[in-house]
């Protein structure tokens, strides 16, 4: 790419005053390089330097060197470091999760439901009680009156009051136990919602204990496997090398996958073929070096499989 020049004059080298400038470039990855003039009124040359660094490019670690057989070990490794990997995100997903939040929210509602029949239950319950109490009230006047009325004694404006007074303490009486009668039938509906809900809460919170139950049998299986897993790991960590250890380590923690095997030019881990430029590159490197996939970086394990 052609450096771009970018020259400044001073003002007194216009009014016609003359010098010679020195020029000195400094090329850097970004940035511009610039120079003094050489004379008071003398031009100024800056040179621009735009070399490009790509973004993506991979940085180069350090070489490391490792022997053959600790990098296959590696592949070992990134198979348990793999399968463990599963087991945490079979952890995450369970579907007993979701489901136990269904029947967390079920049994919540349930309980809403039976708490609301209930309350509504006790509120006839009370209704009932009232009307029996006035029903009890209006029959004790009305067997005052009767009383008062066979008595002796009694005049005839008194008569006419008992009597009248008897008439609507009758017509009070039929109005509580039709409104009782009509109370206690919806008493008796509630009290099946009642049992209903009842029922509902406990099918519920059996789901409950069942799904906690299985939730709890698969992480209990799960946990064993890691158990495994992790005591596999620690046999196969003995066998490599600290520094080669760390390189995995250090590829796992950004990509996810440490190391894969080159199978038929293709590597393992992306799946992808390299391309001429990077399979020369694996061609020419000693079988004790450490190298890594042109495509994700993972380090690459070359075996007869290879197809180098």
């Amino acid at each position: 790419m052609p450096i771009p020049i970018l020259a400044v004059t001073d003002s007194r080298h216009a009014a016609g005053a003359s010098g010679n400038c020195r020029t000195r470039s400094a090329h850097r990855s970004c940035g511009v390089a610039g120079v003094a003039p050489t004379a008071p009124g003398g031009s100024v040359e800056v040179r621009v330097s735009l070399r490009r660094t790509d973004p993506w490019t991979p940085r180069k670690d350090a070489p490391v060197k490792a022997d053959p057989a600790a990098l296959r070990r590696l592949l070992d490794l990134a198979g348990v470091d793999a399968e463990l990997s599963r087991l945490a995100h079979r952890r995450r997903t369970l579907p007993e999760h979701a489901e136990l939040t269904g029947a967390e929210t079920a049994v919540r509602t349930a309980k809403d439901k039976l708490v609301e029949v209930e309350t509504a239950a006790g509120d006839l319950d009370r209704d009932i009680r009232r009307i029996e109490r006035d029903v009890e009230g209006v029959r004790a006047r009305t067997a005052r009156d009767n009383q008062l009325l066979a008595g002796a004694g009694i005049g005839a404006k008194q008569a006419t009051e008992l009597q009248h007074e008897l008439d609507t303490l009758a017509r009070r009486q039929r109005v509580l136990e039709d409104e009782q009668l009509e109370v206690m039938e919806q008493r008796e509906a509630v009290g099946i919602d009642v049992e209903h809900s009842r029922e509902a809460l406990a099918a519920a919170e059996q789901k409950l204990t069942d799904l906690t139950e299985r939730r709890d049998a698969a992480l209990a299986d799960i946990d064993a496997s890691e158990a495994g897993r992790r005591r596999d790991r620690e046999g196969i960590v003995a066998d490599v090398p600290a520094e080669l250890l760390a390189a995995y380590d250090k590829r796992r923690e950004q990509r996810g996958i440490g190391a894969a095997q080159l199978v038929a030019r293709r590597c393992q881990a992306c799946r992808l073929e390299l391309d001429r430029t990077a399979l020369a590159e694996l061609r020419g490197a000693a079988a004790d070096e450490l190298v890594h996939c042109a495509e994700c970086g993972v380090i690459l394990v070359r075996m007869k499989e290879s197809g180098l």
